[in-house]
């Protein structure tokens, strides 16, 4: 199995890594600082550097399913590496850093908008909850006071880990209903921000909330009979 090594340290940008399979365009490896798209959040991109210096482009992230391997896709035309080969695979900080900050965003927006989520999703600049409320009750001002509040507050962020059977009798720690949290390992991982919230998550997140920066809600939409979805964006 693929050592995650971004659910310790969201922070770490690069490592040391051997390639396990090579095909169709796509690197698997055996430990890997690239996150895998799921959960709403984007696959990383990045590259991958060989001992002969020679680098390739990794354009998404992906997890295969049926072999549960991470697959870092290359850009067209790039000829992968060799099963076996010792490459350092080195994300694209910038982009991977706005993804923390946004996908921690929604953690607060949760802690606002006291609702059901249905469902989510993380951009290039902006991210979105969808919420089983009436519209009347999303308010832009007081979300949007509320969420940079708590960024303000500088809540710090911690992971803990439960076990499946933990999480089978605390429904509660699953609040996106279209996103069934990783399972597999025995064990899931929560995210946890202290007096704010408490919920399964995979994703990557930042240390401190004043990290995330201010953030503006940039649009409030119907989304079908029920769906509401608040969409924020980060203000600088």
């Amino acid at each position: 199995m693929v050592e995650l090594l971004y659910r310790d340290d969201p922070y770490l940008k690069a490592c040391e890594a051997t390639v396990v399979a090579a095909r169709d365009g796509a690197v698997a490896l055996d430990r890997t600082v690239f996150y895998a798209m799921g959960g709403g959040q984007p696959g990383d991109s990045g590259s991958l550097t060989l001992e002969d210096g020679r680098s390739l482009r990794v354009v998404d992230t992906r997890r295969d399913s049926a072999s549960d391997e991470v697959l870092h896709l290359l850009a067209p035309e790039q000829v992968p590496p060799a099963t076996g080969a010792r490459l350092r695979a080195e994300i694209d900080w910038t982009r991977r850093h706005r993804h923390m900050r946004l996908h921690t965003a929604l953690h607060l927006l949760c802690a606002v908008v006291r609702a059901p989520v249905t469902g989510g999703r993380i951009a290039e600049d902006k991210a979105h909850l969808d919420f089983d409320i009436e519209m009347e009750m999303l308010v832009k001002a007081k979300i949007e006071s509320g969420v940079n509040a708590l960024v303000d507050a500088g809540h710090r962020t911690r992971t803990v880990w439960v076990s499946d059977a933990e999480l089978d009798a605390r429904p509660d720690l699953v609040k996106t209903m279209s996103v069934a949290p990783p399972r597999g390992e025995g064990r899931v991982r929560l995210l946890e921000i202290p007096g704010v919230d408490l919920q399964a998550c995979g994703g990557t997140h930042v240390a401190d909330t004043r990290e995330i920066g201010a953030l503006v809600v940039a649009r409030i939409r119907s989304e079908g009979r029920r769906n509401r979805r608040v969409t924020l964006s980060i203000a600088q």
